[in-house]
This record gives structure tokens, sequence and C-alpha cells, in this order.
């Protein structure tokens, strides 16, 4: 049988696997209704497999990179988790204090992918720190399934404490500059979107497929908004008119793109709801954007 593709899947099977991935519906009904699609030589277990995240042969800064410092550190989070774990990651010999970036991961604690895109930032000039949610519970345990059931344990507002304190914690790093900026994807698009409502100094915000605050929320927001959305993802963008409504009347910076043609998780290299041309250059936009705000 020849190797399954992208274009060789229905647009429904990444709309179940949406679902999947957001825990609306279980891993068995996932397999379940996959059947569905099962098709001559494309069978279930191939459908699976194509669909289940590749951690081996998708990483595309190393952990031993020879510009980077990368290691695990753990702060303080009173309000939320009590100790929480993160990967901080910053270029080695910096000369000067650089800026920030807090790295949020999505609704599955910190796996690879999400430690990848906190080497990324460093790579391109910044200090990041990736911090896991998951810490409280024993930290991401090695597969996206567990950790999506652990994340579902905690709560979401007690989260969004252990990555303000995460922006707490580098603002004060003896390299940083003090100006700091916040990255997310999925839930870490939530909680981007959350901290700039929560904190008057951050420094710029860029939520990847995040939901949107409430009205009263999102008037409350001072920093500059990269908001970065899929076309294809119904769930996620039917927030987007309210939340744009209180954006210009309130008169807060913001820009927003919606990428054609991509699916919600395009920036996620791991899965093949990726997409490399809309996620380079949502990529693009980012780093430009926080060396536009940060400095």
């Amino acid at each position: 049988m020849s190797k399954l593709k992208k274009e060789d899947i229905k647009q429904e099977v990444f709309d179940l696997y949406d679902d999947y991935a957001h825990s609306k519906i279980g891993r068995r009904q996932f397999v379940e209704r996959l059947s569905l699609y099962a098709v001559g030589s494309v069978t279930v277990g191939s459908l699976l497999s194509f669909m289940t995240p590749n951690y081996t042969d998708t990483i595309t800064v190393p952990k031993d990179h020879p510009s980077l410092q990368s290691d695990y550190i753990t702060y303080d989070s009173p309000k939320g988790g009590g100790t929480i774990k993160g990967l901080l990651s910053l270029p080695k010999d910096i000369s000067k204090k650089v800026p920030g970036v807090i790295v949020v991961h999505e609704n599955r604690g910190l796996n690879p992918y999400i430690e990848d895109v906190g080497r990324r930032t460093a790579l391109d000039g910044f200090i990041s720190l990736a911090p896991d949610a998951l810490t409280p519970l024993g930290g991401y345990p090695g597969n996206d399934d567990d950790g999506r059931t652990m994340q579902k344990k905690r709560d979401r507002n007690e989260m969004l404490e252990d990555f303000i304190a995460a922006f707490e914690y580098l603002k004060k790093h003896p390299n940083c500059n003090g100006k700091i900026g916040v990255v997310g994807f999925c839930f870490g698009g939530w909680i981007s979107n959350m901290m700039a409502v929560k904190l008057d100094d951050l420094a710029a915000a860029v939520p990847f497929y995040g939901r949107q605050p409430n009205d009263e929320d999102a008037a409350k927001i001072k920093a500059p908004l990269l908001l970065q959305y899929a076309e294809l993802d119904k769930r996620v963008n039917a927030g987007w008119e309210a939340f744009e409504k209180v954006l210009k009347a309130n008169e807060i910076v913001h820009t927003a793109h919606f990428y054609p043609n991509v699916n919600h998780g395009f920036h996620n290299n791991t899965t093949p709801r990726y997409d490399k041309k809309a996620a380079t250059l949502a990529w693009e936009r980012t780093i430009a954007f926080f060396k536009e705000h940060l400095g």
C-alpha cells in the first residue's frame, strides 16, 4: 500500500480529529468514526497512525543546538500550581539583555513540539520560557492522550496563574531586558489572550487559534495583539466577530490573519493538520511582531 498523503484525507477526518483532540469525543468513538472513512486499502489503523502526532522526525531545533542554552528550571506559582517546571532557552554568549517570550502549550502539557517552539524562539534572539501546566500532576506524561486527560483535571484559571507567574519569573531574569511577550497555541492561545487581559505590562501577545475573552475582559487589553486564525476552524472563529468589535471600540492595537484552507493546529508540524506555507508565514510574522514590540 502506498503511503497516505494529506491530500488523501477528507476534511471530515480532520474535523473528527479536532473533536478528539479537544476531548469532545473519546478515543474509542474517534476510532469507531474513523472506520467510516476506511475505504479500500485505507484502513482504520493507517488513518489512526497518520493522524497521530509524530514527535520523532519533526524536531527543527535539537536539544543540544550549539547556539543555545536550553534547560529545565522551576519557578514559584503561589496562586496556581505551586512549583512549576518549564524549559528555559536562550542564545549562548549573549552580550546584552534580550526580550523574553512565554511559550504556552496546547491542552496536553509541555510536549516535544512546544519545547521545539521554545528553542525556535530563542534561536531568533529571545529568552523563552515554556512552562508545563501539568507539573502539579507529575508533568507531561510522554503522550498526548494522557496529557489531555491530566490537563482536564486542573482548573484553567489556576493554570492561567502559572503562566502569569512565568511572566514574572522571566521579567526578573538577569538576561532579560524586562520586555515580555507571549505566544500560545489552542489552549495556549486562550492563555495568551487572557494574559493580555490580566497584565498591563505585557508587551505583545500572539494567540494562535485561541478562544477569545468575553467582552468585559477584552476591553481591558492594553498589549498589541497579533491574532493567528485558521480559515477552516469554525469552532474558534465563531468568537471572532464579537472580539473584533470590542477591540475596535476600545482602540486596542491588533492585526488578525486568517490563513486560507488550513485547519486548527496548522502550525503544529507533528500532525497532518500542519500546513508548511501557512505555518512558515505565521511564524515569520510572529517573530517580526515580537521584534517590533519587544525591542
